[in-house]
């Protein structure tokens, strides 16, 4: 009989598929004898049967009824029983952190019977009514489907009948007429009353949690992050311990390192007389642990020693939650934490040089996201600022932006182009559009652990979070803060690092990692002088891509296609260049020399257009060899259709018809013109004469391109230089094509390499972005010195998209429908474009054992599609310059997870 229900005592961390990263670390905990209250586990699976097949697996009623009566017998209390009564919490879990997104009920068990039972027990009729009360709230909101607001405001408006300037103020009596009102709201909406079997209340909870797995918000969280759809959540049911019983009692959330800097100390919140909801949601300003010190100090050590062992036991930062009941302490959930980017380097040497970890799992647990987010620029700060306040820095960064005060207006004003920061009393997880579409997140209340604070780091948002000393008023759509009034739509700045909002724009300066990556460490020192927390970030960046470049097998080049491009993509760690567009070489000026190209009827007149290019392409040529000396330079013959130098077809036909019909006589050369735009329009010119085919067409583009490049590279060998050109073919379906192409190329460089003395060893490769070269790749590789996958219109032949169209016509709903986890675009198809590439790879080996293999699409600087790469066994990924350090990271990161599978296989 299959196992749906796992006891808290069965459960392990490497049990995260099954039991879900909560009900995993719930059982590590349990099994290292930390103080954790008795519950059990149901398993994914059951989650996914129910996804599947619309009911629970038949199974698991018994299961969880057997689980029950353990929880029953191990405390000798009934669950809602009228004496004292067992509660119990059902929260979800899945195999990765989702936090906010999926559903938790507290107090499950209570009813009109079991909540006297609880005050006389607890001694507390004020805890026993707070307790209902918010179990009526949860579960109408979560369970019932109930407008969360309309219980809001009913307390709010409970709070101000009574003076009360926060929850705890509120009498058992105000509690009681509360539950009722509360019950009415149940009544009103649903048609029936609060259910009172506290079997029914746990049944509908799991099913709450199970249906939360598919609300619009996870689903949006698990694209952002790309989390598979299929893997479902698991539901924990816990026996509850209480944090809201008086002064003596409370909840908090605790990091065993500052996740905002990395620094080791006591970092966390946390709230006396509460429960653990009320820390995340942020709607009471919290206290720190130095002050939860000072009311507890013997549960603050024991919190204290017990960090410690999570970190060392699982030799990483730890998030955790935690109640103190009456003075005992209990662990409610542990889970590595999520961490800033400049958190994530610091943390992974610290615990290198702690004896921890090593470098090898130092760079696992980095990413090249984490990289480039601390690329980005910060604020001045010599620059004039003015200062509204200072709250509480919750996730780094610079961030400029428009006020906005509710999600649909981020998410609005970000498809029109305009860059945004939110301002919420607090977020919830229904804000999660509006923060993923702004560029910062400020918050009136809330601590480091507050919903905004976690979501914000976990997407590498800047945030500030608990300025309390804003009045944040969404009605009238602004703040006010020391007498300034700040409408919806005027620029604010809010520096994540600091906790500063300063009023209007703020200017920016590069990045201290990014000084060191663009000038080098010692410059990058000097630059932050005495900011030890810059430095210490700055050293953490270059000892673990330091390691990534000593491991990685893939080598990394550059998309570049001048000079000035080509020293960035060097001074920034590229070994090569992948990918030198031609085409841009033609734009601006040289237009004219094209067009010349394009209308010119007689050889002659054609000879004198390219001599009159060939200079400059030479030039060009030599200034991008010559910055990247002694490494391999991939050059791409010219690629677009040639209509693409020329004007528009309807401009200019509309154009001449106009000055026509006004009876101006139109110059023979524009006519001519209009002709030549007319003879090479085509409906679908990204399949038509472009890449390979213009050089078979067009007499001598190739060859003046080719004349170029061996031309430079015999002048620069002459200066001393050693350039390594390469010649790659766009757009080849067929070896014949490349064959035609490589017996002219080669007729050339010989007649180069004899007039200038120099011997010139130039290897001649082709593209392969159509799936009939992919295919057949053997075939082409006996003319192939090297491939180079363009995956940018592999992609498009593949799927039959038109990138340009299709990105903004229908690619939004074919997320939103689950067609597409992420764009293809972005991160490689591996199923599909995938094959092909994988199939190219071992067809051109083949054939050519030593071919060398690179791909040059924008994929070569994604890290999800760099690991594939590296698994199908490419040479090096060509990006552009400014995604070479995430690259070089993502390589060696790939390195790392390919030999730890062939040590665990």
């Amino acid at each position: 009989m299959p196992k749906y229900v796992y006891n808290f005592t069965e459960g392990n961390k490497d049990l995260k598929d099954l039991l879900g990263g909560k009900g995993a670390n719930l059982g590590e905990m349990t099994g290292l004898g930390l103080p954790v209250p008795p519950g059990f586990t149901i398993t994914t699976e059951a989650c996914r049967f129910y996804m599947h097949h619309g009911f629970n697996p038949e199974e698991l009623a018994g299961q969880v009824t057997a689980a029950i009566d353990q929880l029953e017998a191990v405390f000798g209390r009934k669950l809602g029983g009228d004496v004292e009564p067992l509660l119990v919490s059902v929260r979800s879990g899945a195999k990765f952190s989702m936090p906010g997104m999926m559903e938790t009920v507290l107090n499950v068990g209570l009813n009109d019977q079991s909540v006297l039972g609880l005050a006389e027990f607890a001694g507390d009729e004020r805890f026993a009514w707070d307790s209902y009360r918010r179990l009526i709230q949860m579960f109408g909101k979560t369970v019932l489907g109930i407008d969360g607001e309309l219980f809001a405001e009913k307390l709010e408006a409970k709070k101000r009948a009574k003076g009360a300037a926060s929850d705890v103020d509120l009498t058992a009596q105000d509690l009681k007429e509360l539950v009722e009102d509360f019950k009415a709201i149940v009544a009103g909406e649903t048609g029936e009353a609060f259910p009172q079997d506290p079997r029914e209340q746990v049944d509908a909870a799991v099913i709450a949690v199970f249906n939360s797995w598919n609300t619009d918000r996870a689903r949006l969280y698990r694209r952002r992050e790309r989390i598979s759809d299929e893997l479902g959540t698991a539901v924990n049911v816990q026996s509850m311990v209480f944090g809201n019983l008086g002064p003596d009692s409370g909840t908090g959330v605790a990091f065993t390192r500052d996740p905002a800097s990395g620094r080791l100390g006591a970092y966390g919140d946390y709230l006396p007389n509460a429960q653990g909801e009320d820390v995340v949601a942020g709607i009471r300003n919290t206290l720190s642990l130095d002050d939860m010190a000072k009311i507890d100090r013997a549960s603050y050590d024991q919190l204290r020693q017990i960090m410690s062992t999570l970190e060392n036991h699982y030799r990483d930062l730890c998030d955790i939650e935690f109640t103190v009941e009456r003075g005992k302490l209990w662990m409610l959930q542990t889970r590595v934490g999520k961490r800033t980017a400049a958190a994530a380097f610091k943390i992974a040497i610290q615990l290198v040089d702690e004896g921890l970890i090593t470098m090898d799992t130092a760079l696992d647990r980095v990413t090249g996201a984490q990289l480039n987010n601390l690329m980005f620029p910060q604020f001045d700060a010599k620059a004039a600022k003015t200062l509204l306040t200072k709250a509480m820095a919750a996730s780094p960064g610079a961030a400029v932006g428009q006020a906005v005060f509710d999600s649909a207006t981020a998410e609005a004003w970000k498809a029109q182009g305009r860059t945004v920061i939110l301002v919420r009393r607090e977020t919830n997880p229904d804000d999660l559009g509006g923060m993923i579409a702004s560029v910062g997140i400020l918050t009136a209340r809330g601590g480091k652990t507050s919903h905004a604070a976690v979501v914000a780091r976990g997407m590498g948002t800047t945030c500030v979070v608990g300025a309390d000393a804003l009045d944040v008023d969404p009605q009238a759509r602004e703040f006010r803060v020391g007498g300034v009034t700040v409408a919806e739509g005027e620029v604010i700045a809010i520096d994540g690092t600091t906790g500063e909002v300063f009023l209007g724009s703020v200017p920016v300066v590069p990045s201290p990692v990014f000084e060191y990556l663009d000038e080098g460490l010692e410059k990058a020192l000097a630059a932050v002088g005495a900011d030890g927390s810059a430095a210490e970030l700055v050293m953490a960046v270059h000892r673990i891509l330091g390691h990534a470049d000593a491991v990685r097998r893939l080598k990394v080049r550059a998309n570049a296609d001048t000079g000035e491009d080509a020293e960035r993509a060097r001074r920034l760690g590229a070994e090569g260049i992948g990918l030198c567009r031609t085409e841009h070489q033609f734009l601006g000026d040289r237009r004219k020399l094209i067009e010349r190209l394009i209308l010119a009827k007689e050889p002659a007149a054609r000879a004198d257009a390219l001599a009159a290019l060939l200079p400059l392409q030479r030039q060009d040529f030599i200034e991008l060899f010559t910055a990247m000396d002694s490494l391999h330079t991939t050059v791409r013959l010219i690629d677009p259709p040639l209509h693409e130098f020329l004007p528009d077809i309807t401009a200019l036909s509309v154009s001449i018809a106009r000055r026509e019909a006004g009876g101006e006589v139109i110059a023979d050369e524009e006519t001519e013109l209009l002709a030549a735009v007319e003879r090479s329009h085509e409906a679908n010119p990204m399949l038509g004469l472009r890449g390979v085919r213009l050089g078979l067409v067009v007499p001598g583009l190739f060859a003046l391109q080719v004349r170029a490049i061996a031309e430079a590279a015999a002048s620069l060998i002459r200066a001393g230089l050693s350039p390594k050109p390469e010649i790659m073919v766009p757009l080849v379906g067929s070896y014949v094509e490349l064959d035609i192409v490589r017996d002219e190329a080669e007729r050339i460089i010989k007649e180069v390499s004899e007039a200038e003395g120099q011997v010139l060893d130039i290897p001649i490769g082709c593209m392969i972005e159509l799936p009939r070269a992919a295919l057949t790749a053997d075939e082409i590789a006996r003319a192939a010195e090297f491939f180079s996958f363009g995956t940018n219109d592999l992609t498009q032949t593949t799927w039959g998209f038109s990138r340009d169209d299709v990105e903004g016509a229908f690619f939004g709903r074919y997320m939103e429908l689950g067609v597409f986890q992420v764009s293809p675009f972005e991160t490689i198809d591996a199923r599909g474009v995938g094959a092909l590439v994988r199939e190219g790879v071992r067809l051109g080996r083949e054939t050519r054992p030593e071919i060398s293999l690179g791909v040059c699409g924008e994929h070569g600087g994604d890290p999800d599609s760099i690991h594939f790469f590296n698994q199908v066994g490419l040479d090096y990924v060509s990006c552009s310059p400014f995604r070479v350090p995430v690259a070089r990271l993502e390589a060696g990161r790939a390195a790392v997870a390919v030999a730890e599978g062939s040590s665990t296989a």
